[in-house]
């Protein structure tokens, strides 16, 4: 069975985002760079979406860091259930292929399509395709204080 392999990367990478996540608890103000091994997390799809993900919460420990800027792969038939958003948000299509729902209309997205959401907008996206749906979001957050 294929999904063999997939299944070992995944867990060495929630292993690893465990870890990094465990070493990292403490805020930190300086400038810094991560790594996407570093902060790697195997979840089920966010807002009651299908199947396996892998997020990549970059500077979730930054103190005073009022931007959240995520990366996450959508692995084959997963999906970001559809929510409505409480704050505008970006997803960027680093590569692959999705099907998204904005507002009640659905249309394909690949790698290079930018999505605007606005506060109160509904949508949700699936990976289709062979290989991962991989996008970045951004979104403001609550600066964290430490």
């Amino acid at each position: 069975m294929r999904s063999g392999p997939m299944l070992r990367v995944l867990l060495a990478a929630w292993v690893i985002g465990g870890f990094a996540h465990t070493a990292q608890a403490q805020c930190r103000r300086d400038s810094y760079v991560e790594t996407a091994s570093a902060v790697a997390i195997a979840q089920p799809g966010p807002h009651e979406g299908r199947g396996t993900t892998t997020a990549y919460p970059f500077f979730e420990h930054a103190a005073g860091f009022d931007l959240a800027f995520r990366q996450r792969a959508l692995h084959r038939g997963s999906s970001i259930g559809e929510h409505r958003n409480d704050k505008d948000e970006i997803y960027y299509v680093l590569s692959g292929q999705g099907r998204l729902m904005l507002d009640g209309a659905y249309r394909d997205v690949t790698a290079g399509d930018a999505i605007l959401t606005r506060k109160g907008s509904t949508h949700g996206l699936q990976q289709r395709g062979r290989e991962d749906l991989v996008i970045l979001v951004v979104y403001p957050r609550q600066a964290k204080s430490c």
